[in-house]
C-alpha cells in the first residue's frame, strides 16, 4: 500500500473524528440543544476522506445538506461546527447557518447547502475561476452529491459545460441507495449512475463507498486527471448511511434488516482497522491513541457548544446584504 503513515494517521483520524462527531451530534439533539433538523452521515466516512486526502486549502469543494463529514474532511474545527450546530454567537458561521449551511472559505469549503443539487454548480464555478487563472494544477474542485441529486438538472448542465471547458472538477456522487426514503432502484434510471458520464465524454468509475483505500485510489486518479487540464471525472462512491434520512427519520419504515447489516459488517472503520493492522501499518495501540484523542475533542466540542453565548439581537443583519460600491457618483 502506497500510503505514508503521516496519511493513514489523518484518514483514521478523519473517519473516526466524522463518525464520533456525528454520534455526539446527534446525542446533543435529542437533548434539544441543536437548532432545527440535522442530518448525520455516520457510515458515509470514506467517500469525503478519500476524496480530501489528495486536496489543499486552495482546492474546493461543495456540499449537501448531509454536510458535516466534508466539513471535517475539508479542515473546520469540531467545536466551531458544534456551536453552529447549537445556534451559538461562537460557530463556524456565527449561529446562522446551523447544522446545513456550514461554510469556511478559508479551507476551500464553499459550503454544505439545504437545497439538493445546489453546492454542483458552485464546485464547477470554482474550477472555471482557477481555469480561467491558469491555476487547475494547484486548485480544483469537488461537488459532493446524491442519487437524490443525480437526476437533478444543474447536474447535467453542470457536466455538460464542465466537460466542454474541461474544467478542473470531480462529481463526486455519494450513491447510500436512498433519496430521503426513495430508493435509487425505484427512481434512477441507470443501475450505475456513473454511466451517465460517458454521455458528456467524461470518465465514470464505480467506486466502493464503504472502502476508503478504494476511495483514496479513484480519487487520485481523477484529481490528476484535473491538475494535468484533461477535464472533469465522475465518480459513483457506493455507500450506505448509519442513520435515517434526519435525526428524527426511522428508516425501518423503509429498509429491511437484512440490507442494514450487510453495510454494518462493510464498516469502513472496521475496514480500515482490520486492513492496516493486519498489514502491520498501524498497530492497535496507535488506533486507541487516535480514538482516545477523538473522544475527549468531543467531549471539548460539547462543553465548547453549551457555554457559548447566544448571538446577541443586535447582528440580526450582520452578513444579510453586501454594499457594492459604485465609482459612478449617486450609484452604489
Amino acid at each position: 500500500m502506497d500510503i505514508s503513515k503521516e496519511k493513514l494517521e489523518w484518514m483514521y483520524t478523519t473517519m473516526y473524528r466524522i463518525r464520533r462527531f456525528e454520534e455526539t451530534m446527534l446525542e446533543q439533539t435529542f437533548k434539544g440543544n441543536s437548532m432545527g433538523v440535522t442530518h448525520p452521515s455516520d457510515g458515509q466516512e470514506a467517500p469525503p476522506t478519500g476524496i480530501c486526502a489528495h486536496l489543499t486549502e486552495k482546492d474546493w469543494i461543495g456540499s449537501t445538506h448531509r454536510g458535516h463529514g466534508h466539513c471535517i474532511a475539508k479542515g473546520l474545527d469540531t467545536s466551531a461546527m458544534m456551536a453552529e450546530i447549537m445556534g451559538k454567537a461562537t460557530g463556524q458561521c456565527g449561529g446562522k447557518g446551523g447544522s446545513m449551511h456550514i461554510a469556511d472559505f478559508s479551507k476551500g469549503m464553499l459550503g454544505a447547502n439545504a437545497i439538493v443539487g445546489a453546492s454542483i454548480p458552485l464546485a464547477v464555478g470554482a474550477a472555471l475561476t482557477a481555469k480561467y487563472k491558469g491555476i487547475e494544477n494547484e486548485s480544483v474542485g469537488v461537488s459532493f452529491f446524491g442519487d437524490g441529486a443525480s437526476s437533478q438538472g444543474v447536474l447535467h448542465e453542470s457536466m455538460n459545460l464542465a466537460s466542454v471547458w474541461k474544467l478542473p472538477v470531480i462529481f463526486a456522487c455519494e450513491n447510500n441507495g436512498y433519496a430521503e426514503a426513495t430508493p435509487a432502484w425505484y427512481a434512477v434510471s441507470a443501475s450505475d449512475i456513473a454511466s451517465r458520464a460517458e454521455g458528456y465524454g467524461m470518465p465514470g468509475v464505480v467506486v466502493d463507498g464503504m472502502d476508503v483505500f478504494a476511495v483514496y485510489d479513484a480519487a487520485g486518479e481523477a484529481i490528476a486527471r484535473a491538475r494535468a487540464g484533461e477535464g472533469p471525472t465522475f465518480l459513483e462512491l457506493k455507500t450506505y448511511r448509519y442513520h435515517g434520512h434526519f435525526h428524527a427519520d426511522d428508516p425501518k419504515k423503509y429498509r429491511k434488516p437484512e440490507e442494514e447489516q450487510f453495510y454494518l459488517d462493510k464498516d469502513p472503520i472496521k475496514h480500515f482497522e482490520a486492513t492496516v493492522t493486519k498489514q502491520k501499518l498501524m498497530s492497535a495501540k496507535q488506533l486507541k491513541a487516535i480514538r482516545d484523542a477523538v473522544e475527549q475533542e468531543m467531549l471539548d466540542a460539547v462543553e465548547f457548544g453549551m457555554n457559548s453565548p447566544m448571538p446577541d439581537a443586535s447582528a440580526l443583519y450582520d452578513d444579510v446584504y453586501v454594499n457594492y460600491s459604485n465609482p459612478i457618483q449617486g450609484l452604489r
